[in-house]
Order: C-alpha cells, then structure tokens, then sequence
C-alpha cells in the first residue's frame, strides 16, 4: 500500500482489538516519526500500551474502546503550531494506515495522561491520535463537492482537481471541512475557514492536497 491507497482506505477508527503494536511497526512508526520530527520541528512521541487516556467518561461518551496506543502531537506553541500538527500528523496516519494500523484524530475525549509523554518548557500538547488494530475499518464520510471548497481561474488543471479531491478525503473536526484551495496561474492558497480546529484541519488538507496534485505542479501561495 503506498501513501495514495492509504488516502483512499482510511476512515476513522473508535474500538481497537486488545492487541499490542507488532514490534515491526513500532520501529516503522518510530523511523517516520524521528523523520517528521527533523523536518518540523515538532516533538511529536509515540505512547504504547497506555490505556489510562482513554479510560474515563469523555472516552466512552466519543464511543473510544480499547485503545492503547496513542500520537502525541506536541511542539513549540506558536501561530503554526495547529497547522504543522495537523500536516505532519497525516502523514503519520496514512504511515500507520500502510502498516495495517487504524487510527482516529482525537481533540478532547482523552485524559492527559503527563507521565505517559514529554512535553518540554514552551510546547503544548496540540492534540492526539489514537491508533492500533481496529475491531473495524470504519466508514467514508459524507463530502462537500469539489466545487464548494475550490476556485480557480479559468479551467482548472487536472493536477488541481486530483489535490482537490484527494483533500476531500481528508478527516476534518466534526466533519466540517472547512477549507478552500485557490488557484492562480501554478500558485495554490489554501485557507481555512471559521470553527473548532480547522487549522488542524487544513494542515491535513494540505497534506492530501499535495498527494493527489503531486508537488512538481504548483507553489504554495
């Protein structure tokens, strides 16, 4: 499975089998994180058989069930700190997604448990991502048309529909999918729009963005 067929087969995932992490996959999980982490800047750790996070009532009313194993998204705060999360978390998704794990971005129903990762003066925790193997492989999720998240000038460029529709694929808070991409000439703005972590979301955008239009096309506006 490569990153494209990952994007294609991952859906949020809540109730994971009582399995632990195949040590082959935590190396894997672990090399793809040292490598975001050297190219972000971000302190983001892998949290193995931890089950306390998911433990308490927030969990159970967000229908979390056996998960164990969990990324911590942590960096130094700042104005691009939701935005790098949300980009370099993705990429770690569709990773765990090609080794056979599930996962689920999750914003508020977990504990913070602070022995379980390090967060240093000056970082935040942004937000988790549980993963494992999942008890299913969860469903698509209704989608706005390509039309109502894009413009561009003139007709659009094949390259620019691909990224537009790979970024439809994206997991987004509740849904929401709040983001647009705009294109002029080969430039690309991609914006995010108003409510609960939609800057988180529009890291992920991007993230797919770029899969499905191929960096070789366009510039970031």
């Amino acid at each position: 499975m490569n990153p494209m067929d990952a994007m294609q087969a991952r859906h949020s995932v809540r109730q994971y089998q009582n399995r632990p992490l195949e040590a082959g996959v935590i190396s894997a999980m672990q090399a793809e994180i040292a490598a975001c982490n050297r190219e972000s800047g971000l302190h983001i750790q892998l949290v193995t058989n931890e089950p306390d996070a998911f433990s308490g009532f927030m969990a159970r009313y967000g229908k979390f069930h056996g998960v164990t194993n969990y990324l911590a998204m942590i960096g130094r705060k700042g104005a691009d700190l939701e935005e790098t999360c949300g980009y370099y978390g993705e990429r770690l998704v569709l990773k765990a997604q090609e080794l056979g794990l599930n996962t689920c971005w999750v914003a508020m129903t977990y504990r913070k448990v602070k022995t379980a990762f390090t967060v240093n003066p000056g970082e935040k925790l942004c937000i988790v991502i549980a993963l494992g193997y999942g008890e299913n492989q969860g469903i698509p999720h209704k989608s706005k048309s390509a039309g109502e998240v894009s413009a561009a000038d003139g007709t659009p460029p094949d390259w620019f529909q691909a990224g537009v529709e790979a970024a439809l694929l994206a997991p987004t808070a509740m849904n929401q999918q709040k983001f647009t991409f705009s294109l002029s000439g080969n430039r690309v703005s991609a914006k995010a729009g108003a409510g609960f972590y939609t800057k988180i979301d529009l890291g992920i955008a991007k993230y797919h963005f770029e899969l499905g239009a191929g960096t070789g096309h366009f510039a970031w506006a």
